[in-house]
Protein backbone atom coordinates (compact mmCIF):
# COMPACT_ATOMS: atom_id res chain seq x y z
CA UNK A 1 0.00 0.00 0.00
CA UNK A 2 1.20 3.15 -0.72
CA UNK A 3 0.03 7.40 -1.18
CA UNK A 4 -0.65 9.49 1.50
CA UNK A 5 -3.45 9.04 3.97
CA UNK A 6 -6.04 11.46 3.84
CA UNK A 7 -9.81 12.57 4.83
CA UNK A 8 -12.18 11.91 1.59
CA UNK A 9 -15.76 11.92 3.04
CA UNK A 10 -17.08 11.57 -0.76
CA UNK A 11 -16.12 8.19 -0.75
CA UNK A 12 -18.37 5.23 -1.84
CA UNK A 13 -17.65 1.97 0.22
CA UNK A 14 -17.48 -0.74 -2.59
CA UNK A 15 -16.31 -3.49 -0.07
CA UNK A 16 -14.48 -4.83 2.87
CA UNK A 17 -11.39 -6.69 3.46
CA UNK A 18 -12.54 -10.32 4.71
CA UNK A 19 -8.44 -10.94 5.71
CA UNK A 20 -5.41 -12.51 4.54
CA UNK A 21 -5.10 -14.97 1.30
CA UNK A 22 -2.27 -16.62 1.10
CA UNK A 23 1.07 -15.75 2.73
CA UNK A 24 2.27 -13.71 -0.43
CA UNK A 25 0.25 -10.44 1.06
CA UNK A 26 -2.87 -11.12 -1.31
CA UNK A 27 -6.14 -9.99 0.92
CA UNK A 28 -9.90 -11.80 0.08
CA UNK A 29 -12.12 -8.50 -0.33
CA UNK A 30 -16.33 -8.59 0.22
CA UNK A 31 -17.34 -6.54 -2.72
CA UNK A 32 -20.86 -5.11 -2.42
CA UNK A 33 -21.16 -4.01 -6.23
CA UNK A 34 -23.83 -5.58 -8.22
CA UNK A 35 -21.14 -8.27 -9.84
CA UNK A 36 -18.54 -9.84 -8.03
CA UNK A 37 -15.58 -8.18 -10.25
CA UNK A 38 -16.98 -4.95 -10.36
CA UNK A 39 -14.69 -3.91 -7.83
CA UNK A 40 -11.72 -4.96 -9.63
CA UNK A 41 -13.03 -2.33 -12.75
CA UNK A 42 -11.32 0.26 -10.12
CA UNK A 43 -7.49 -0.05 -10.07
CA UNK A 44 -7.15 2.67 -7.14
CA UNK A 45 -9.08 1.65 -4.06
CA UNK A 46 -9.34 3.70 -0.65
CA UNK A 47 -9.44 1.68 2.36
CA UNK A 48 -10.47 3.26 5.79
CA UNK A 49 -8.72 3.48 8.98
CA UNK A 50 -10.24 5.55 12.15
CA UNK A 51 -11.69 7.86 9.68
CA UNK A 52 -8.71 8.33 7.46
CA UNK A 53 -8.20 6.69 3.87
CA UNK A 54 -5.51 5.44 2.71
CA UNK A 55 -4.67 4.75 -1.21
CA UNK A 56 -4.39 1.39 -2.84
CA UNK A 57 -3.17 0.36 -5.57
CA UNK A 58 -4.66 -3.02 -7.10
CA UNK A 59 -1.44 -4.88 -8.78
CA UNK A 60 -3.68 -7.87 -9.72
CA UNK A 61 -6.98 -9.35 -8.85
CA UNK A 62 -9.37 -12.07 -9.61
CA UNK A 63 -12.77 -13.55 -8.51
CA UNK A 64 -13.24 -16.37 -6.05
CA UNK A 65 -16.10 -17.96 -5.22
CA UNK A 66 -18.25 -14.47 -4.08
CA UNK A 67 -15.20 -13.06 -3.10
CA UNK A 68 -12.26 -11.11 -4.72
CA UNK A 69 -8.67 -12.11 -4.38
CA UNK A 70 -6.10 -9.13 -4.31
CA UNK A 71 -2.98 -8.21 -4.21
CA UNK A 72 -2.10 -4.60 -3.60
CA UNK A 73 0.77 -2.63 -4.27
CA UNK A 74 3.45 -2.86 -1.19
CA UNK A 75 1.86 -5.25 0.54
CA UNK A 76 3.54 -8.22 0.40
CA UNK A 77 3.27 -11.11 3.45
CA UNK A 78 0.58 -12.33 5.09
CA UNK A 79 0.93 -9.95 8.15
CA UNK A 80 0.50 -6.91 5.94
CA UNK A 81 -2.12 -8.66 4.73
CA UNK A 82 -3.73 -9.43 8.29
CA UNK A 83 -3.70 -5.68 9.53
CA UNK A 84 -6.07 -4.76 6.57
CA UNK A 85 -8.75 -6.85 7.63
CA UNK A 86 -12.21 -5.21 8.50
CA UNK A 87 -11.12 -1.73 6.46
CA UNK A 88 -13.20 -0.98 4.68
CA UNK A 89 -12.94 -0.65 0.12
CA UNK A 90 -13.97 2.42 -1.46
CA UNK A 91 -13.39 4.51 -4.52
CA UNK A 92 -14.44 8.15 -4.97
CA UNK A 93 -18.07 9.09 -6.39
CA UNK A 94 -16.51 11.23 -8.88
CA UNK A 95 -15.24 7.88 -10.51
CA UNK A 96 -18.15 6.25 -10.72
CA UNK A 97 -20.42 5.82 -13.50
CA UNK A 98 -23.41 8.07 -12.77
CA UNK A 99 -26.58 6.54 -12.19
CA UNK A 100 -29.76 5.90 -14.58
CA UNK A 101 -32.90 7.14 -14.09
CA UNK A 102 -34.48 5.14 -10.71
CA UNK A 103 -30.96 3.36 -10.17
CA UNK A 104 -28.97 4.26 -6.53
CA UNK A 105 -25.57 3.46 -5.41
CA UNK A 106 -26.51 1.48 -2.21
CA UNK A 107 -23.92 3.74 0.13
CA UNK A 108 -26.45 6.67 -1.03
CA UNK A 109 -29.81 4.99 0.52
CA UNK A 110 -27.65 4.28 3.48
CA UNK A 111 -28.53 6.35 6.52
CA UNK A 112 -32.31 8.02 5.16
CA UNK A 113 -35.28 8.21 6.77
CA UNK A 114 -37.82 5.52 5.95
CA UNK A 115 -41.66 6.76 5.69
CA UNK A 116 -44.77 5.00 4.89
CA UNK A 117 -47.15 6.08 2.72
CA UNK A 118 -49.17 7.83 5.25
CA UNK A 119 -46.03 9.67 6.73
CA UNK A 120 -45.48 6.91 9.94
CA UNK A 121 -41.60 6.64 10.59
CA UNK A 122 -40.52 3.40 10.40
CA UNK A 123 -36.49 3.94 10.56
CA UNK A 124 -33.56 4.75 8.70
CA UNK A 125 -32.43 2.23 6.38
CA UNK A 126 -28.73 0.87 8.00
CA UNK A 127 -27.83 -2.02 5.78
CA UNK A 128 -28.92 -3.78 2.46
CA UNK A 129 -29.12 -7.66 1.79
CA UNK A 130 -29.12 -9.03 -1.87
CA UNK A 131 -31.54 -12.18 -1.96
CA UNK A 132 -31.09 -12.73 -5.14
CA UNK A 133 -34.20 -12.18 -6.24
CA UNK A 134 -33.99 -8.33 -4.97
CA UNK A 135 -32.41 -6.06 -2.70
CA UNK A 136 -33.79 -5.41 0.84
CA UNK A 137 -33.55 -2.30 2.69
CA UNK A 138 -32.62 -2.88 6.32
CA UNK A 139 -34.54 -0.44 8.03
CA UNK A 140 -33.76 0.30 12.13
CA UNK A 141 -36.33 2.17 13.92
CA UNK A 142 -38.07 0.53 17.37
CA UNK A 143 -37.91 -3.03 15.78
CA UNK A 144 -35.94 -4.29 12.77
CA UNK A 145 -37.77 -4.86 9.38
CA UNK A 146 -36.75 -6.10 6.39
CA UNK A 147 -38.41 -4.19 3.35
CA UNK A 148 -38.01 -5.38 -0.16
CA UNK A 149 -36.00 -2.49 -2.69
CA UNK A 150 -39.18 -3.36 -6.13
CA UNK A 151 -40.83 -0.88 -7.67
CA UNK A 152 -44.31 -2.10 -6.19
CA UNK A 153 -43.15 -1.30 -2.38
CA UNK A 154 -40.98 1.94 -3.18
CA UNK A 155 -42.70 4.74 -3.65
CA UNK A 156 -39.81 7.16 -3.51
CA UNK A 157 -36.45 7.81 -3.32
CA UNK A 158 -35.38 11.31 -1.96
CA UNK A 159 -31.68 11.11 -1.51
CA UNK A 160 -30.96 14.99 -1.22
CA UNK A 161 -33.94 15.10 1.38
CA UNK A 162 -32.47 12.27 3.68
CA UNK A 163 -36.19 10.11 3.01
CA UNK A 164 -37.23 7.07 1.21
CA UNK A 165 -41.09 6.56 0.88
CA UNK A 166 -42.73 2.85 0.86
CA UNK A 167 -45.82 1.44 0.86
CA UNK A 168 -45.32 -0.57 3.85
CA UNK A 169 -47.39 -1.09 7.32
CA UNK A 170 -46.48 0.06 10.44
CA UNK A 171 -47.30 -3.33 11.55
CA UNK A 172 -45.19 -5.46 8.95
Amino acid sequence: MGGEARDAPDMVVMGRVAGAFGVKGWIKVQPYTESTDGLLDYPVWWLARDGQWDEGRVVEGTVHGRALIVKLEGCDDRDAAARLRGREVAVPRSELPANAEGEYYWSELIGLNVVSRDGAALGRVTGLLETGANPVLVVGGDRERLIPFVEAVVVKVDVAGGRLTVDWGTDF
